[in-house]
């Protein structure tokens, strides 16, 4: 049983590496897009953002059922939130760092029922195991969590916002300003929300830097250190 949170700085292919990791794993991947995907669909496949193989094929319904069940637990508890309604979901979900952050500005939601919806639905995918969990705080959720392997990836500026503007299509100029907006976003985040700063080492087993090594050879290195880390039960 494993379970692994990647986080990164933007521009550090995060995403393309945690869907790697959990593909050599042989687990599920999962971040903010497809449980926007399950938060809108709630009980059909999410065909549409997962691997059409055995192992995926149900990921989309599994997600939608857990998430199902979150808002019929949150009914029960007295949750009153019209956004936490299964037409709501999605969009407390789909809210960037960025919006999550400046959230006491809205009314929508307070912050406290931001954190605590994520909180929940985060340990609940942890719960189930064999897992890969891209951001949105989880390194610090699942901080005591045993057998949780939290991974943090780094790089040097100029190759981040490369890696931007070759992603994006963009130029260097606006893939810097594109840059600096979510790294303050994302930064503004976990530090209202978790009080850590972001890139603090010690929130993490293991921090690697993409500008010196390739996706491939991150991926290996994370796959290595979750089998160590995992429970001694799933090792023998």
């Amino acid at each position: 049983m494993t379970v692994v949170t990647v986080s990164g700085q933007i521009g550090t292919g995060a995403r393309d590496i945690g869907r790697l990791v959990a593909e050599r794993l042989g687990i599920d991947y999962v971040d903010q897009e497809i449980l926007v995907e399950a938060a809108r669909e709630l009980g059909v496949p999410v065909e549409s953002v997962v691997t059409h193989d055995e192992r995926t094929a149900g990921l989309g319904e599994r997600l939608a059922n857990m998430l199902r069940r979150f808002l019929e637990s949150s009914a029960a508890a007295g949750a009153a939130d019209p956004m936490l309604g299964s037409g709501g979901l999605d969009i407390v979900l789909g809210r960037t760092y960025t919006e999550a952050a400046a959230e006491e500005s809205q009314q929508e939601v307070s912050g406290d029922q931001y954190i605590d919806t994520l909180s929940r639905i985060i340990r609940d995918l942890a719960g189930h195991d064999n897992v890969v969990i891209l951001g949105r705080g989880s390194q610090v959720i699942l901080q005591d969590r045993p057998g949780t392997l939290h991974v943090l990836l780094v790089s040097p500026l100029p190759a981040r916002i490369a890696y931007i503007a070759t992603r994006d299509g963009i130029d260097v100029e606006a893939a810097a300003k594109r840059l600096h907006d979510a790294a303050h976003g994302r930064a503004d985040f976990h530090s209202k929300f978790f009080k850590v700063h972001v890139d603090d080492p010690s929130l993490y087993h293991l921090t690697l830097n993409t500008g010196r090594l390739s996706q491939d050879q991150v991926a290996q290195l994370v796959c290595e250190v979750a089998h160590r880390v995992a429970p001694s039960s799933d090792r023998a």
